[in-house]
């Protein structure tokens, strides 16, 4: 493909983004930018509407009945009742509060189920749990970051208190069989929580006919702030509250958060309105990326399944390169995207996700993560992929014999 000049691309950009004319987001997956109707939606509630819903009187009552709609529009994203949606702080939480409460159903059972690429929530949560006595099975995944269902029926056995998977993961994109993944719990009689955060908005989702107890849900990936989300129980599964309250039906404590609440209700509706377009139109701009990319750079591959998988996001291997000093030169840019791994004391550990596929540590540091949204144009694509063998060209050419990190272009 004929990429435009740099500042053709800009001046298009500057038309469609008049406040972000000099960003180029690819990060997706990390968070997303609030959606204009989903600002308009809350602003109320940071203002005149600033009751408490718990309150008798009418300004109480008006928050009452916004959650009371916002709870309906969650639900209906995910093929859900209203009442099974409990509205919290983030998708931590969700995930913390369903493996803990089945933990706590019955706290004889002290066998966890999870895989080697979930999110750091369910991780950290299961190495901890380790620290307490419980046994963790952790299911591996093959090249291409897929699980095997047979693995995990194999190794439920009558201690198992909990599986918790991931829906889609975080880094890759890549699906798990949910539905088999479901059918195989409920047949083992074993409670199943899903952490759907990257899933929901992209994907459809009936909860209803899936069967699993609990799913983890998160606003700010589907275009609404940060620090709201919400718990899927389904209404035959029991829930020892996290934190305890008279709020949420006393299934969550703590005053909740309207404004925000409002948003994630409203994000839900677009989303559930854009699933029949949005997946289509962002799939293609996502092919056309990575084709290009993979016919013009050397020895670029893809990391994970090219077809069970999300369809807005890429990782990227890119050989001869190290994530962080292209992330440096990318943010100089404009461009922002992820190597899908921590960053500690100025250095990017290997994704935990990639190793798990059987990436070697040194090309997991070469890696990188691409995912676009609902508001990703073409124009942005070819900007991105203007920029992006030019950084990689520029690395590989300072790159010093031996591969350690280039800073000096920086």
């Amino acid at each position: 493909m004929h990429c435009q000049s740099r500042q053709s691309l800009l001046k298009k950009r500057s038309h469609s983004y008049p406040a972000m004319s000099q960003l180029l987001y690819l990060d997706h997956n990390a968070t997303t930018p609030i959606d204009s109707g989903v600002y308009e939606a809350m602003l109320p509630w940071l203002r005149n509407e600033f009751g408490n819903p718990s309150s008798v009187y009418s300004l109480g009552r008006h928050a009452a009945v916004a959650l009371t709609a916002a709870r309906q529009q969650v639900a209906a994203l995910v093929g859900a009742e209203p009442s099974e949606i409990i509205f919290n702080s983030c998708g931590t939480e969700a995930t913390n509060t369903a493996i803990l409460s089945a933990l706590a159903i019955d706290p004889d059972k002290r066998h966890i189920i999870t895989s080697t690429v979930e999110h750091s929530a369910t991780i950290k949560l299961c190495e901890y749990l380790t620290t307490r006595g419980y046994e963790i099975t952790w299911l591996p995944v093959d090249a291409e970051g897929k699980l095997n269902p047979e693995k995990l029926e194999d190794t439920i056995t009558a201690e198992t208190a909990v599986v918790s998977l991931l829906w889609a993961n975080n880094e890759t994109g890549v699906l798990f069989p949910v539905e088999e993944i479901a059918a195989i719990s409920a047949r083992k009689k074993v409670p199943l929580h899903l952490d759907a955060v990257q899933a929901a908005g992209k994907v459809p989702i009936n909860l209803e006919s899936l069967g699993a107890q609990y799913v983890s849900l998160s606003a700010h990936k589907l275009y609404a702030p940060k620090g709201v989300g919400a718990l899927y129980v389904n209404r035959k599964a029991r829930l020892t509250p996290l934190l305890r309250g008279s709020q949420e039906d006393t299934r969550r404590g703590g005053t909740q958060n309207v404004a925000s609440i409002v948003a994630f209700g409203k994000a839900a509706e677009l989303a559930l309105t854009a699933l029949s377009t949005a997946p289509k139109h962002v799939k293609k701009l996502r092919d056309h990326f990575e084709k290009n990319l993979l016919s013009t750079i050397e020895g670029v591959r893809l990391n994970g399944s090219e077809t069970h998988r999300l369809p807005n996001t890429s990782n990227i291997t890119f050989p001869g390169i190290d994530a962080e000093s292209a992330l440096l030169l990318f943010d100089q840019e404009g461009l922002c995207c992820s190597a899908g791994s921590a960053c500690s004391s100025g250095s990017i550990n290997p994704s935990h996700v990639l190793t798990a596929m059987g990436v070697s540590r040194d090309e997991a540091r070469a890696s990188l993560r691409f995912s676009l949204g609902r508001t990703t144009t073409e124009t942005d694509i070819d900007l991105a992929l203007e920029i992006i063998p030019r950084i990689i060209t520029k690395l590989r050419s300072a790159q010093p014999v031996g591969g350690s990190p280039v800073h000096s272009l920086l």
